[in-house]
């Protein structure tokens, strides 16, 4: 296999017209090189360095007199090859100190108790554990590299897992945009907007004045509209350019995050590693729109497997869903929590047909750095045309008070009631297709009585 490999290297040496995609990473190329005595400018690899290596990972451990041995896999060679070095041959600190950690949790004392004993040999449970911890860390680091280099966004996406042995997700495909499922057609914008500055000069209201609309954002980027109020963003057709101030959600994920591994049992999650402030764009929930229909029938799969990802597209009407179950970015990873700290707004650029809209988080509140991502998964966000209707509606059924002239005492608990009993069952649907049972028809009540108070709110919160 070697022999192979160092032919294919010293022909790569003469094929300079020749490109072909490449499945080896930079630093293995480069061990390759040096075991096979092959000099290579690119890879700055030269008879000087023919002689170093470089530590994979560290298989095993043992101390004897006092003196401690680590077992090292070497880059470029075969576990066969793998040799004792005491810690003065080895300069990898950050990663010894990543495997005295899992050492700490292969042997089960705290290190206080071991580290002072004079001769330690693990026993072949703690080894395979070592080495298994060691090779998922490469499993998830590779993916780690295939995120951000598919990515076109200033926010770098770490990966990390030190709660159990679980590696990357099976049957999942990282997305930077959205995937479209059969029967789902976009049509992009033919119009945009003929401003040279969006917020201090707007032409005609710029693209959020063409749909009868005003800017959603200020002039430092944040989100200045109340859920439920759609954002119209610059399109690719407008005369302005990348910095305009109305173009926030395209330019992609500003903010470093980190999907880790909950130790609660909650699976994977996202934390921020910067600070986020508040009403300020996170990221977007991205996956494979799909109809309705599509929805109802893998919702039935999803319901068996105790999981689901379907998040519809209901801001005029119920007709498309985004399903990130198989296709999605980190919204994919994003848990639930009834007090979140993101917030869904709808979202359009190049497509401004109503029923497709851009599902996007906000932060509802600054945010600190380390701190986890959540969102409520039941959410329900309607726009005001659709409050006002349910509204009107109540005022229709019922001449106890009159609606417009505002909330007396627990009115708005009133209207959300008498509201409640004809859009129950398309709430009921929904939720029902979300595996949600009884407890969605509770939730939906509450949703209507919050939106109630949002209808009455006079001002605008951040």
């Amino acid at each position: 296999m070697w022999s192979i490999l160092a032919l294919e290297v010293k022909m790569a040496q003469h094929l300079k017209a020749c490109f072909v995609a490449c499945k080896v990473s930079w630093t293995d190329l480069q061990a390759l090189c040096r075991r096979a005595r092959v000099a290579c400018i690119e890879l700055e690899v030269n008879k000087g360095s023919f002689n170093e290596y470089e530590v994979e990972y560290v298989a095993d451990y043992m101390k004897q007199n006092g003196k401690e041995y680590f077992l090292i896999k070497w880059k470029g060679y075969s576990e066969s090859e793998n040799t004792w070095e005491p810690r003065k041959n080895l300069k990898c600190p950050k990663l010894l100190k990543v495997f005295m950690s899992d050492l700490d949790a292969a042997l089960r004392r705290p290190k206080e108790r071991w580290r002072f004993e004079d001769s330690i040999e693990l026993d072949q449970k703690a080894v395979g554990y070592l080495i298994q911890k060691a090779k998922q860390r490469q499993i998830l680091k590779c993916w780690e590299t295939r995120i951000n280099k598919s990515s076109r966004q200033n926010g770098r996406i770490y990966v990390q897992n030190d709660v159990d042995l679980e590696g990357m997700p099976q049957d999942f495909t990282y997305i930077d945009d959205y995937r479209v499922g059969e029967g789902v057609e976009i049509t992009p914008t033919a119009v945009g907007c003929e401003c040279k500055d969006c917020f201090r000069d707007p032409v005609a209201g710029c693209c959020p004045g063409l749909a009868q609309h005003r800017l959603a954002y200020t002039d430092r980027g944040v989100v200045r509209v109340r859920p439920g109020e759609p954002i119209y963003e610059c399109n690719s057709r407008c005369r302005c350019g990348p910095d305009c101030i109305n173009r926030v959600v395209q330019r992609g994920i500003q903010y470093d995050l980190c999907i880790f591994r909950t130790d609660n049992g909650r699976g994977w999650g996202v934390r921020t590693l910067d600070r986020i402030l508040k009403n300020t764009f996170v990221m977007e929930y991205l996956g494979e729109i799909i109809t309705t229909e599509e929805a109802e029938r893998r919702g039935e799969a999803y319901d068996s497997q105790g999981a689901t990802y379907l998040f519809d597209l209901d801001y005029v009407e119920d007709v498309f869903t985004v399903d990130a179950a198989n296709y999605g970015n980190v919204s994919h990873f994003v848990n639930h929590s009834c007090e979140p700290n993101l917030q869904v707004y709808n979202v359009f650029i190049d497509n401004l047909d109503e029923r497709l809209p851009r599902i996007v988080f906000f932060a509802t509140r600054y945010i600190k750095a380390g701190e986890e991502l959540t969102f409520d998964y039941k959410m329900q966000i309607q726009s005001l045309p659709q409050l006002t209707q349910l509204m009107q509606r109540a005022q229709r059924w019922t001449s106890a008070w009159p609606l417009w002239k505002g909330p007396p005492g627990n009115a708005c608990v009133w209207s959300a009631s008498v509201v409640w009993s004809p859009v129950a069952n398309t709430y009921f649907n929904r939720s029902r297709r979300r595996g949600q049972g009884l407890e969605a028809l509770r939730r939906v009540k509450c949703e209507l009585i919050h939106h109630s108070k949002m209808f009455y709110s006079s001002e605008v919160r951040f």
